[in-house]
């Protein structure tokens, strides 16, 4: 075949194999290298770009572990033939769709050795509290044995809903046992809520940008999504109220604190507003709080204003405690939240109990408490850094973030930010292109940074570059 454009420069600190890796398999998964395709010998590699043997051998044994390439002895390497293959009967959605969602879910992880996931949205391991984690679980096996090997309560951990209701109390939130249920993280919570309350065909609003995992999950059930634009202070009213005058939502989905992926907070006034709304035309509003917990002094919320009368509150514990543990919850009014067990049962019988107890067990004595105090400071001179060196650069910080570990920026004179996605694999470096964050994939400028990542030299060069490639352009 004839050659590769690959663009390999020793001098930006990303060992030669994994930049070799990264552009193979952005131009597989992209389809610029079709399946089938043979691929160019490890000497005719090596010489064109006037490197050792050795990183093009190990690059093309990672791609070949990964099922993207297959050697053919005598012959070659050879695209493989069946590459991120999906089901093709998943729901009413359409199998495209659902890869793309899928896609950007596993663009998330992060391995060792790998590119810089700089649209992660999780922290770094080396900011949780591991100590306090395995403490809780080895006291957990010893004290609650029977946590080990049984069923969870249905509804959830009674210790942990009784933290729960205290913790979401304090927000001005009335809510007592009945009204809390312990999910598989938020993502379950929201899962419920769709198969209870939705069915395909109905209309819900969502807000654009938004939460990506949220849009696929939609789509998955045939929902049909209307985007709201998310202003810095909340959504878009003046929008929301024509958009109104066409649709019948049924729910609302929006985050209130620390908006994914702008990281604004909701204003008291937009807030209001959203209710009357919602009491005028009969639909219900989920407010996902999943990062309330990065709060250190909390803002208005809309269940607090509503009293989960027409608001279904949903947050959890993986964003800060623990990704693998998998603690959600859910509150909302009793006669809804019975409902939703129901289907949590029918679904998935019930949570984890082990790692409900664990979770109880550090919300009780303290442990998490103290553990927050020392996450929100590095969170938040993260962002600040964050913030001053896309500044610094000339990128443009959609508003001031209120919060949390994100910032959504853009370079100046570039519409449409797949070309940073492109250019961000030459420095070692994964961005997801905003169109992921928008209900239907419209083309965006835009791309979420996680701010706990911005600093490594990789994405420093990377936002450098970006900027004087910009200044060419123009």
């Amino acid at each position: 075949m004839n050659a590769l454009p690959l663009h390999i420069d020793g001098g930006t600190g990303v060992p030669l194999t994994e930049q070799i890796v990264s552009q193979i398999e952005a131009m597989i998964r992209s389809r610029r290298v079709l399946a089938g395709a043979k691929l160019p010998s490890i000497r005719q590699l090596a010489a064109e770009q006037r490197i050792s043997r050795f990183p093009v051998i190990e690059a093309y044994d990672r791609l070949a572990s990964r099922g993207l390439i297959q050697p053919k002895h005598g012959s070659g390497f050879y695209v493989a033939n069946h590459v991120d293959e999906r089901d093709s009967n998943a729901g009413n959605c359409d199998p495209r769709l659902a890869e793309e969602e899928s896609n950007q879910i596993l663009q998330q992880f992060n391995y060792p050795g790998e590119t810089l996931k700089l649209s992660s949205g999780f922290i770094p391991e080396a900011w949780r509290d591991v100590d306090g984690l395995t403490q809780a679980i080895r006291q957990a096996s010893r004290i609650d044995v029977p946590s080990v090997i049984d069923y969870a309560i249905p509804h959830g951990d009674t210790c942990l809903r009784q933290q729960v209701a205290m913790r979401i109390n304090a927000l001005g939130i009335d809510a007592d046992l009945p009204n809390v249920m312990i999910t598989n993280g938020a993502s379950q919570a929201l899962d419920l809520v769709v198969r209870y309350m939705l069915k395909p065909g109905d209309t819900v609003f969502v807000e654009d940008p938004g939460y990506y995992n949220l849009f696929g999950l939609l789509k998955l059930q045939g929902v049909r999504l209307v985007g709201v634009p998310r202003l810095a202070n909340g959504p878009d009213i003046d929008v929301a109220e024509e958009l109104l005058r066409q649709h019948q939502p049924k729910l609302f989905f929006l985050n209130t604190v620390f908006q994914n992926p702008t990281a604004t907070n909701i204003a008291p006034q937009v807030a209001f507003k959203l209710l009357q709304l919602a009491t005028q035309h009969g639909f219900s509003i989920v407010e996902d709080d999943i990062y309330a917990d990065f709060q250190a002094v909390p803002t208005q919320r809309l269940a607090s204003l509503d009293q989960l009368d027409r608001v279904i509150y949903v947050g959890g514990l993986s964003k800060t405690l623990s990704s693998s543990l998998r603690i959600g919850y859910l509150a909302a009014n009793r006669e809804l939240v019975k409902n939703l067990v129901d289907v949590k049962v029918l679904t998935s019988l019930g949570g984890t109990r082990f790692a409900e107890s664990v979770a109880a067990s550090l919300l009780e004595r303290g442990t998490y408490r103290k553990y927050l105090e020392r996450l929100r400071k590095r969170v938040r001179d993260s962002l600040s850094s964050a913030v001053q060196t896309l500044e610094a650069y000339g990128w443009d910080v959609f508003d001031e973030p209120g919060g949390g570990n994100f910032v959504w920026a853009k370079v100046p004179g570039i519409d449409d930010s797949s070309v940073l996605v492109e250019e961000a694999v030459k420095f070692g470096v994964t961005l997801a292109p905003g169109s992921y964050y928008r209900p239907n994939g419209e083309v965006c400028a835009w791309v979420r940074i996680n701010s706990a990542y911005a600093g490594d030299r990789r994405a420093v060069r990377f936002f450098e570059y970006m900027t004087e490639a910009a200044t060419v352009r123009a």
